[in-house]
């Protein structure tokens, strides 16, 4: 095969078009990759809508994606790994630099790259991976669950378990719980966290956070919701707050109902600024705002290892399965809420 199919963002015209592209040659240390599933985040619909700019495109058109499984096909030269042809694997959904001063002093990257975004990704038959970007999956992991793994369930459990270090017992508010949130949701849970709150405008959404694990799930536009807040956590008021929707209006209302020492952690992403228009009381009970972006590659890893022990059912989180033919309808159910998704799945 010399050719196949890719979902392509062409980042002057602002087009995505799936077309037929050669199929890439792995360099030294990569890997060519079978893709068997590859997860639609919303992250990539505002990359097409233009609310979210790359910042270090490697190429004026890029193939989309950065949820992607699937099977090594083809091993690339100057491999250190010693993995094989038809190894099932799940990629991480980014790469560090190797040229700022934290990659060459063997430091965490302070540019990191995002598969998709930065460079091609994975709504692709095949898509290249640098070889300390993949994590071998068990056979009875689905490659659909395997798949939303990075982001989808990275995003927040380093949020929840890194970013925020929650501890058992300690407060916990969701505020949107779609394919980020309800990952949220059940992640606090795994940490111990009591009670867990969700928040959502949504009635179905409210009502799947509950079989997620949530303890209550409350309605944003109550005209109680502060009084509800309290009354959930004996005055306390919440000890992290997570706003996995991106909107200034969660912020300001997530902030304003934190307790003592407590965190607003940013997970969503937005292009519109932020601010906190509380005064005094921001101060007198030292509240924080926390800025958090994806997983870290421990956090795949760690992922894989609880859903293969059965920590994590994520058989839930798959709404749909979607011809790659087909990704430009995937992005308008998700972008439209059509059927109230958490994860549509592309299959090329």
């Amino acid at each position: 095969m010399d050719t196949m199919l890719a979902g392509r963002f062409h980042l002057d015209s602002k087009k995505f078009v799936v077309e037929d592209v050669p199929v890439p040659v792995p360099g030294p240390g990569e890997i060519l990759i079978e893709v068997k599933a590859a997860g639609v985040c919303l992250s990539d619909v505002h990359l097409l809508d233009g609310s979210l700019v790359p910042l270090f495109a490697t190429s004026d058109i890029i193939t989309v994606g950065h949820e992607v499984s699937g099977e090594i096909h083809t091993l690339g030269p100057g491999l250190k790994r010693g993995l094989t042809v038809g190894t099932r694997v799940t990629l991480e959904a980014g790469k560090s630099c190797g040229q700022c001063a934290g990659c060459t002093r063997r430091r965490p990257c302070t540019q990191m790259r995002t598969a998709g975004i930065d460079y091609d990704g994975g709504w692709a038959q095949f898509t290249l991976a640098r070889e300390d970007t993949l994590i071998p999956i068990p056979d009875h992991l689905p490659f659909d669950q395997a798949a939303i793994i990075p982001d989808a369930v990275s995003t927040p459990y380093a949020a929840v378990v890194t970013t925020a270090g929650v501890r058992p017992a300690q407060s916990v508010g969701v505020w949107g719980v779609g394919g980020v949130g309800a990952h949220n949701v059940r992640v606090a849970r795994l940490a111990g966290a009591a009670p867990i709150i969700a928040v959502d405008p949504l009635p179905s959404a409210r009502q799947r956070a509950l079989a997620f694990g949530a303890d209550y799930a409350l309605d944003p536009a109550a005209d109680d919701f502060a009084d509800q807040i309290r009354a959930a956590t004996g005055g306390r008021g919440l000890d992290f707050a997570f706003d996995c929707a991106g909107v200034p209006a969660v912020r300001e209302q997530a902030a304003s109902v934190l307790g003592l020492n407590g965190s607003l952690i940013l997970v969503g992403i937005t292009p519109q600024p932020l601010t906190v228009t509380e005064g005094l009381t921001f101060n007198y009970l030292s509240k924080q705002v926390r800025g958090h972006y994806g997983g870290t590659p421990e956090s795949v890893a760690e992922l894989v290892r609880l859903t293969a022990a059965g920590r994590l059912d994520l058989a839930p989180s798959i709404t749909d399965h979607i011809p790659l033919a087909d990704a430009a309808d995937a992005v308008r159910r998700l972008e439209n809420k059509i059927g109230d998704p958490i994860r549509l799945i592309l299959v090329p």
